[in-house]
């Protein structure tokens, strides 16, 4: 914008996600690309990867990750890890995240895919949602091609699918759960086996306990909780949109959908712990195959801080016994 308004009345602040996101008045956004942990990139030259552009029209990349071993000599299960960040932050390149995936890897012994996705508050939901299922779909295009991905042709088992991922990207593994259904016939041959959902984001107009008290960890409080649905959401949404509140009113009915089985996980110190231990509990009462592990005394992002603490190390097994009993 360029008139004397403009010049007169200079933008100021309208909101703000302290040190990574400002939005003023004219609608012009400031955001650090900073990551918010700074970590050293775990890289012990067991797993290699590279970036793959998936979508060529809004220049969308993913990473592949893959065990370099040479013993291996049955193909590997695929396991999608899509990064959080409530949204409006994060990018797969970011240290954390690299290390999450290099360890799943390695540990999974699995062929990791991360892919990126918009952000808001320039492209609201659904569009971090409409991304990574084209990141899906991508890999359903590698499995029918007669030139698919030199990574993937010779160790990928396209029949062994997992999604999972982090707080925000747990969000959009649950609605691809909904979007595919059991059986996921709309990728075949591409077989989605489960779901691992860790930390997963919802929510709802009206607080949980937990939520109501206030935040009793560093890494999470209401106030960002608030934002980042704020920023993120339709304009005209509230948090009990589908998209955010499982269980909302405008919600289909839970009873008829089919789903594959979900693995979620939460510490119970996490500010989401009551919201995540229902959204487990009435899929559970619905017949849905779903289990469900809560860390004691574990904050939100526990994987991430303190990756081989107790619970992390048991979400690994945890994670690698729901791969195994789900495969076939």
């Amino acid at each position: 914008m360029s008139t004397s308004l403009t010049t007169n009345n200079p933008p100021y602040e309208v909101e703000e996600l302290p040190g990574v996101l400002r939005l003023y008045s004219d609608g012009s956004i400031v955001r650090s690309f900073k990551p918010l942990l700074d970590v050293p990139v775990n890289d012990d030259g067991s797993i290699v990867w590279k970036e793959v552009l998936f979508d060529t029209t809004k220049n969308l990349y993913l990473r592949l990750y893959k065990p370099v071993s040479t013993l291996i000599n049955t193909k590997l299960p695929i396991f999608y890890y899509i990064p959080g960040g409530g949204f409006c932050i994060g990018m797969g390149m970011w240290p954390n995240f690299q290390n999450d995936c290099f360890r799943l890897a390695s540990e999974l012994q699995a062929i990791v895919i991360a892919p990126d996705y918009r952000l808001a508050l320039e492209h609201r939901l659904p569009a971090a949602i409409e991304d990574v299922y084209t990141a899906v779909k991508w890999l359903k295009d590698q499995a029918v091609s007669e030139n698919p991905d030199a990574w993937l042709n010779d160790v990928a088992d396209f029949g062994r699918v997992f999604i999972s991922g982090d707080f925000a990207g747990t969000n959009i593994a649950h609605n691809l759960a909904v979007l595919l259904g059991a059986g996921s016939e709309k990728l075949t041959p591409v077989r989605v086996r489960g779901y691992v959902l860790m930390e997963p984001f919802f929510g709802g107009t009206i607080l949980t306990k937990a939520e109501a008290e206030g935040s009793k960890e560093a890494q999470l409080n209401l106030e960002f909780i608030d934002k980042f649905w704020k920023l993120s959401i339709p304009v005209e949404a509230t948090k009990d949109h589908p998209m955010v509140n499982p269980f909302g009113p405008d919600i289909p009915l839970m009873e008829t959908l089919e789903l594959d089985p979900i693995l979620v996980v939460v510490g119970s110190s996490d500010l989401l712990k009551d919201r995540v231990e229902e959204y487990a509990s009435k899929l559970k009462a619905r017949g849905k195959k779903i289990k469900y592990i809560e860390y004691e005394n574990k904050q939100h992002d526990f994987f991430t801080l303190d990756p081989y603490c107790e619970a992390s190390i048991n979400f690994m097994q945890a994670t690698k016994k729901f791969i195994a009993e789900n495969s076939f």
